[in-house]
C-alpha cells in the first residue's frame, strides 16, 4: 500500500483549488446561507474528543437550528440515545462541523466553527414543544460557511433512487447480532415505532 505521508505530496497529486472553492466561503450568514440554513430541517453533526471522532444526524420539524446572531447558531438537544458523544466531545474540545440538506437538492451547506453546551433555562424554555423541555442546547459560534460541491449527492442519486433500505439488517437485527440475541430482533423492531413517538421531543 502506499501512502500519502506529507501536504506537499497531497497538493502536487491534487493540484490548487479552483477560485470558487475559494471564494464561496463566508465568515457569518449572509442572506442566501441565512435562507438555506433555515430551510434544512436535518444536519449532520461531526465533533472531535479525546475519545476519537463522532458523526451524529440531527433533525427537527422545523429548522435544525435557529439564528442568534450573524455568527451563532443554537441547536436544540432532543432526546436520544443519552450516549452523550456528541455533548461529551464538544466539553471537551468544542470544534465542531455541521452539514445542512434540504431534501430535493443536491447542495449541501457546511458550517465549521466552535461549540459549547448551554443549560440557560430561557434559552432551553424557549425550545419548547408540547410541554417537553430540553435538558441542553448547543451553542455554534461559526468560523466558516460555505455551500459544497454537489458531486457527491448527485452520484449517490440521494433524492432519487427511491427506498432502497429492502432486505437490510434492521435496528433489531444489529442488535441481537451483537448481543448474541439477548436483545433486539423483532420485539425491539415492533416496539420502536411507539417507542419513538412517545419520546420524540
Amino acid at each position: 500500500m502506499q501512502w500519502v505521508e506529507d501536504i506537499s505530496e497531497l497538493e502536487r497529486l491534487y493540484g490548487n483549488p479552483g477560485a470558487a472553492s475559494l471564494r464561496k466561503v463566508a465568515q457569518e450568514l449572509t442572506p442566501e446561507y441565512r435562507r438555506w440554513i433555515m430551510a434544512s430541517r436535518f444536519c449532520v453533526v461531526s465533533t472531535v474528543g479525546p475519545e476519537g471522532t463522532d458523526g451524529s444526524p440531527r433533525g427537527d420539524d422545523g429548522p435544525v437550528v435557529r439564528e442568534l446572531d450573524a455568527q451563532s447558531l443554537a441547536m436544540p438537544d432532543w432526546r436520544g440515545n443519552n450516549r452523550m458523544d456528541t455533548l461529551r466531545n464538544i466539553v471537551e474540545d468544542g470544534r465542531i462541523s455541521l452539514m445542512f440538506m434540504v431534501p430535493g437538492s443536491n447542495t449541501v451547506v457546511r458550517v465549521n466553527g466552535f461549540a459549547r453546551v448551554t443549560t440557560d433555562a430561557a434559552l432551553c424554555e424557549s425550545f419548547e414543544v408540547d410541554g417537553k423541555h430540553l435538558r441542553s442546547v448547543i451553542v455554534i459560534r461559526i468560523g466558516e460557511v460555505y455551500f459544497q460541491c454537489a458531486r457527491a449527492l448527485m452520484r449517490a442519486r440521494v433524492w432519487s433512487s427511491g427506498d432502497e433500505s429492502e432486505g437490510l439488517p434492521s435496528a433489531g437485527e444489529f442488535l441481537s447480532a451483537l448481543t448474541e440475541g439477548e436483545e433486539g430482533g423483532k420485539p425491539y423492531d415492533d416496539a420502536w415505532l411507539e417507542r419513538a413517538k412517545a419520546s420524540m421531543w
